[in-house]
């Protein structure tokens, strides 16, 4: 079971001439931004972004392979009926979210229903909700430690740096210094969250395994600090 169609150019928010990199980075930006986990686990936006994150890994599982994305334009350019904005190489114009769901023959990124959907993206390897998430949790985890070890949150070899226990510490630390009205106890919380982080760091857990065995708030938090980062840095 996968997400509903979508031209995957306008899922990424690239123009179909897009570089190989410029899709990469498209996909940080858009799998970052979009993610289920940005949210509440009891928040009703949660199954839309959900839906939303499976259709940015089905493009991106497409379009970062050289053969996998020729093959897509060969039957893409076959159908016509595309909206404007991204996936056109000749419009100027940008597109927006408006378009993240839309449905084959519709505008904006839309394809004829015809289109042979199941050759792409996870297509028919992914049977059912679970499987499409796991599929894309997994794809992204891969990225996700790219994005870690460039914003010094990771080493070479994907361990957690303290930066990245700095920022989970912080939060556990905070939250208990708050229970109880106690400043100081919020920076023994987040000294103590540092050091257990230490300690689980030594077990050679990769950083996307840690971030995988963290709490919803926690990992709001830390994906939170790291769109912040990665989106400061493509401003700049």
């Amino acid at each position: 079971m996968s997400a509903p169609p979508v031209d995957y150019y306008a899922a990424l928010e690239v123009y179909s001439k897009a570089t190989q990199q410029q899709v990469r980075d498209a996909y940080k930006k858009q799998a970052l931004r979009h993610h289920p986990d940005r949210v509440p686990t009891d928040s009703p936006e949660r199954p839309a972004r959900t839906k939303k994150f499976q259709q940015i890994n089905d493009a991106y599982y497409t379009l970062s392979d050289v053969s996998r994305r020729r093959d897509y334009d060969q039957a893409r350019n076959q159908f016509h009926g595309f909206g404007g904005g991204f996936g056109n190489a000749n419009d100027a114009s940008a597109g927006t979210d408006s378009g993240a769901g839309a449905q084959p023959g519709a505008g904006f990124g839309g394809m004829p229903g015809g289109f042979p959907w199941s050759a792409f993206g996870f297509g028919g390897a992914a049977k059912t909700e679970e499987d499409a998430n796991h599929k894309s949790n997994e794809q992204f985890g891969s990225v996700f430690e790219e994005m870690m070890r460039d914003q010094g949150m990771a080493e070479d070899d994907n361990q957690p740096t303290k930066v990245f226990w700095s920022i989970v510490g912080a939060a556990s630390g905070g939250a208990m210094g708050f229970i109880v009205a106690n400043l100081p106890g919020a920076v023994a919380g987040a000294v103590a969250g540092n050091r257990v982080g230490a300690v689980r760091d030594k077990r050679g857990k990769s950083v996307y395994s840690v971030y995988q065995e963290l709490g919803a708030g926690e990992r709001m938090r830390l994906l939170s600090e790291l769109a912040s980062k990665v989106f400061a840095h493509a401003i700049s």
